[in-house]
């Protein structure tokens, strides 16, 4: 990374593009806390987060999917959603065994909400499967439904429709668009068009670690910059362009 610096508005979709080796899953990396940056802040409702770890950035709300979807391969499709619940009581060793009741109605309550989640994906009829007989799409559908089981505020893509088919992509782009009604913040990382069309309120695009360029899709589709970065014509970087600000 190398200047990238942009701000997103709370409850917006932004679509992060930009050519192979540009940066964009290493930028992931470092809103979730698993990078740290060199130098630069994040800013996060107002507090420097940067280099935070996962599990910090998780408790802050920040949740992030990968371009591989992880699931937990043994466990049963529930159980890879009740795992990302916060402040679980049972996973205390000493209440799990000599308190059941203060765990037992919160652990009840998590696999309902768990049930929701999963219907909400499509994947109730896998409930009791292991996470591991999931097609490539329904393994994307999982772990969607895993991150919000956090609650999160912000929600952190990586190609959440690459490989699966044109119906689980468009399952997965209403489920998107669900999220951010309900005020969640959506950065993507996408290189699917029409994705892009249908979700992105804007598009921030990356080359060589840097923000090439940002602002409507069709904006940034146009730019001439852009066009060199996708063919990799060379050419020197020139200063961001972007688009009235949408605010932070």
């Amino acid at each position: 990374m190398d200047g990238c610096s942009f701000t997103v508005a709370r409850g917006s979709v932004t679509g992060i593009m930009g050519p192979n080796g540009a940066g964009k899953s290493t930028l992931l990396e470092v809103l979730s806390g698993s990078l740290a940056p060199q130098r630069g802040a994040i800013k996060y409702e107002g507090v420097d987060i940067a280099g935070c770890g996962p599990t910090k950035a998780a408790r802050m709300g920040i949740v992030r999917t990968f371009q591989i979807a992880r699931v937990l391969g043994r466990l049963p499709v529930i159980e890879n959603v009740m795992v990302a619940a916060q402040g679980q009581r049972g996973e205390n060793p000493l209440k799990a065994v000599f308190w059941p009741r203060a765990w037992e109605p919160q652990e009840s309550q998590l696999r309902n909400e768990a049930m929701e989640l999963i219907r909400w994906v499509g994947l109730h009829t896998h409930v009791d499967q292991p996470a591991a007989s999931l097609s490539g799409g329904q393994r994307r559908l999982l772990e969607i439904a895993r991150a919000l089981m956090a609650h999160p505020k912000v929600l952190l893509l990586d190609e959440p429709t690459a490989g699966v088919f044109p119906e689980t992509s468009r399952l997965i782009a209403d489920r998107v668009r669900d999220v951010a009604k309900q005020g969640v913040t959506v950065l993507m990382i996408a290189h699917n068009m029409s994705l892009l069309a249908s979700l992105a309120d804007d598009v921030v695009v990356m080359s060589e670690g840097k923000v090439l360029i940002r602002g409507s899709l069709d904006f940034v589709r146009a730019n001439e910059q852009v066009k060199r970065a996708y063919l990799g014509v060379a050419g020197p970087v020139q200063k961001p362009a972007v688009t009235p600000p949408m605010g932070s």
